[in-house]
């Protein structure tokens, strides 16, 4: 042990004992300070023994000795030789006095403090009240060192660490005049000169870090705080900029009335209350993780697992902060009844969302903007003494200087807060808030450009003849940004449906934009009647021309849903992937071309394949099948797989699997599964190329009466026979070019289309009076026909109408 410079309110030495062997001996731990005033204190002294640190300690009372009563005392216990002369002889202990006192309360019984100073009439009753306060910030120190002691009720001393706060001083607040008297140390700890100290409070409090005011106030404000305080911790900014944590003991002085005259205060050095290594470890990993959360959820969930735990609650909830209620985004124990009745009222959905009015004490604190922390049995409203009857603590999450949410932790068996715990707080507050802010602003951007994108792809997919389609689109679960994966099925005429999906290069609204541009363009390139390959080809040469530096690819299937025959198309894309009937899954083989927007005359091959009823077709992109830990190889063989093992029988099933079977995502997934089941017959189809002739209607009419009594309809024949002479007569009066008619039997109706080189769609008249001599034609088919209607083709248009057949012709 060494000799350390120490005085304070007349004590010119300390040593601290500790207990040790079950509670049976008292070990000096520590001894500083002017070792002339008393030499040969023993190491180890026995609780059952006759000593002033004995005593004390057994009493849970302060001892004080002046010289006359410490004589006499060492007079009954020899261990104790007072003092010695410059020659080290003895000399007599004429004006030593001696102070002991116990350090902790209750079950927690720590030691005694034993302090001695040259005063010859004794301490002071303000020294002695300022030396209970420094014994109680030795205890604190005792009790912070234990807790990272585990194993131990006290700590033995350690080389390079005091158990007793050397820089410290004190203060005497007389609260008549608001006048202050501030030793030395204290001012030298503030970084004050003390020609500058004006002897008021508030040039002391203004050295405070802000977030620490509101529990300062409390010395300004005696009926708030206890006689008997809890230690009081709290950091200042030094004029140099270095950040101190100091610790604080107060005790109120009455008058006979009870009203408060003076507060006495110790202030002392407190870097144990550093945080600890444990401590530092949790800021680290909850400042990483939430780095990397990217959902309001996802914070409000990282923040309450990351304080239930490790602070014992019984209680955690994380909420936003709105006009008139608290928005609860997370909470633990997540079920009704852990919770107080105000808020099982609101529990409308997930989580509750409580009403203000009931919670006036939080709203206070909020706008405040300071952590409050509520003692077992604070009286505060049902809706929060249910949350934390034990102890409360309620933290604002600030950010950006506003408060934009709060977080109430709870414990239901009595709590207190110690002052490493309240650090603790007070940092994760901050991440917490500055967390909240992120996510609101990618929830807003990632809500907007997800809208523009969900908005852009097909809301349902159509029933088709033969066949079931169904998609799957999830967003990725790495990164916010939206990606521009689209699908469509489209349905084409003569029983033919084509199905496209593609990807667009990039992450963001203007992928996202290309996406709804791409497949708006290959939609109507298709629904004009292109075949695949000049689809794609027209696609192509449309995003070369837009201004954009982004490409996509794609890849086009046109499938006859009657014969099963596809014709696929495939443009720097993933090839489809097929399942058969005998349960084989493997890639179809398609010749590819590159993708889309890279050259302007690239060319596209069209495959052409058959698909027998049964079969699955799948159409994906790669982010189900590849990512930073799954090569695309690996992944479309295990899409293979599970292909191979799934029953057919459910197409959303099977697509459910390939979906969640893939695990987690880096990029966004579109699938499109068609299980094709074929028609129950083929239909029956006829041409006739309609010559410009003056009896071209007529020979349409005798081409039509043979076709259909070939097929056996012979009832509908005289209602067939006006639609061909209407859509025929309108094609050769208001067109030029070619004229075609197809006629086409399916199982219950028959479809007549006549094909001509006029882009412009038939119009029906509004009205047509007596005298007209044109223009009913329309007006006929629309009588006659099941349906009618006009689809462009490429260089002109088709109309077409349909009859429905007698039940015993079909």
């Amino acid at each position: 042990m060494t000799s350390h410079r120490f005085a304070f309110c007349g004590a010119e030495l300390a040593a601290v004992y500790v207990v040790a062997e079950q509670d049976r001996e008292l070990h000096l731990a520590e001894l500083t300070g002017n070792y002339r005033i008393l030499y040969g204190l023993p190491a180890v002294l026995a609780v059952a023994g006759h000593s002033p640190a004995a005593n004390a300690f057994r009493s849970g009372r302060p001892l004080w000795l002046n010289p006359k009563e410490l004589a006499m005392f060492i007079e009954e216990d020899p261990h104790f030789v007072p003092t010695r002369n410059r020659e080290g002889e003895p000399q007599s202990p004429a004006r030593i006095s001696l102070g002991a006192l116990p350090l902790g309360h209750g079950d927690q019984e720590l030691g005694c403090l034993v302090v001695a100073g040259a005063v010859g009439d004794g301490f002071s009753p303000d020294d002695r009240s300022l030396l209970e306060l420094y014994a109680d910030q030795v205890a604190a120190g005792l009790e912070a060192v234990a807790a990272r002691h585990t194993g131990r009720k006290a700590p033995q001393a350690h080389v390079g660490q005091s158990l007793v706060p050397h820089h410290g001083g004190a203060f005497i607040l007389e609260l008549g005049t608001g006048r202050m008297e501030a030793h030395a140390h204290v001012l030298e700890l503030l970084g004050l000169p003390a020609d500058q100290f004006d002897g008021r409070v508030e040039t002391l409090l203004a050295c405070a870090v802000p977030d620490d005011m509101p529990a300062l106030m409390a010395i300004v404000e005696p009926d708030r705080l206890a006689a008997s305080g809890q230690q009081l911790a709290f950091r200042i900014r030094r004029p140099n900029g270095e950040l101190r944590w100091l610790g604080l003991r107060c005790r109120v002085e009455v008058d006979a009335d009870g009203k408060p005259q003076r507060v006495l205060g110790v202030v002392a050095d407190a870097t144990y209350l550093r945080p600890s290594a444990d401590e530092v470890s949790l800021v680290q990993r909850l400042s990483a993780t939430l780095a990397g959360a990217a959902t309001i959820r996802e914070v409000s969930r990282l923040v309450v697992a990351a304080l239930r735990e490790p602070l014992g609650a019984s209680r955690v909830a994380v909420g936003e902060m709105e006009p008139e209620r608290l928005i609860v985004t997370a909470l633990d124990p997540p079920e009704p009844d852990a919770w107080p009745e105000v808020w099982r009222s609101q529990w409308r959905s997930e989580w509750p969302d409580v009403s203000l009015g009931d919670l006036s004490t939080l709203q206070a604190a909020v706008r405040a903007g300071h952590m409050s922390l509520w003692p077992p049995g604070a009286d505060l409203e049902p809706g929060l003494q249910g949350v934390g009857p034990g102890g409360l603590a309620v933290l604002p999450l600030p950010a950006e200087g506003r408060m934009v949410g709060v977080c109430l932790v709870g414990w239901d068996a009595e709590h207190r807060f110690g002052p490493e715990e309240r650090s603790l707080l007070t940092v994760i507050a901050g991440l917490a808030g500055q967390a909240l802010v992120r996510a609101h602003a990618l929830d807003a951007g990632h809500e907007l450009a997800t809208m523009l994108q969900r908005s852009l792809l097909p809301r349902t997919l159509p029933d088709l003849p033969g066949g079931v389609a169904v998609a799957r689109y999830l967003p990725a679960t790495a990164g916010l940004e939206v990606g521009g994966d689209w699908y469509d099925v489209i349905p084409l005429r003569d029983g033919h449906v084509a199905f496209v999906i593609g990807d667009v290069q990039g992450h963001s609204a203007a992928a996202a934009t290309i996406m709804g541009q791409m497949r708006t363009a290959v939609r109507a390139y298709a629904v004009e009647g292109h075949p695949p390959d000049v689809v794609v080809a027209r696609a192509n040469r449309l995003l070369v021309g837009m201004e954009t530096d982004l490409f996509a690819t794609c890849a086009y299937v046109d499938l006859d849903m009657e014969e099963g025959i596809a014709r696929v198309v495939r443009a720097g894309h993933l090839p489809p992937l097929v399942r058969h009937p005998d349960g084989v899954a493997e890639e179809m083989a398609v010749e590819g071309g590159p993708p889309l927007g890279v050259l302007a005359d690239a060319e596209f091959p069209m495959t052409e394949t058959g698909l027998a009823p049964g079969t699955l077709l799948v159409l994906l992109t790669d982010g189900l099948v590849e990512s930073a830990r799954l090569p695309l190889e690996e992944g479309m063989r295990r899409v293979c797989d599970v292909l191979a093992g799934a029953d057919p029988v459910g197409a959303g099933a099977v697509a459910d699997e390939l979906v969640v079977g893939m695990g987690r995502r880096d990029d966004d997934v579109a699938l499109l599964l068609l299980r094709y089941d074929g028609t129950a017959g083929r239909p029956k189809r006829s041409h006739w190329t309609v010559w410009r002739l003056p009896k071209a209607v007529m020979h349409a009419r005798r081409f039509t009466t043979r076709t259909l009594r070939s097929w056996g309809v012979v009832e509908e024949l005289d209602a067939v026979l006006l639609v061909v002479s209407e859509l025929v007569t309108n094609a050769i009066a208001h067109t030029q070019g070619e004229v075609g008619m197809d006629l086409t039997l399916s199982a219950d109706r028959l479809r007549v289309a006549v094909n001509d080189a006029s882009p412009r769609s038939p119009v029906k008249p509004v009205s047509v009076s007596w005298e007209s001599t044109g223009g009913r034609g329309l007006l006929i088919v629309e009588a006659t026909a099941m349906a009618w209607g006009s689809v462009p083709l490429s260089g002109g248009k088709q109309v077409w109408a349909e009859i429905p057949l007698h039940p015993a012709e079909t």
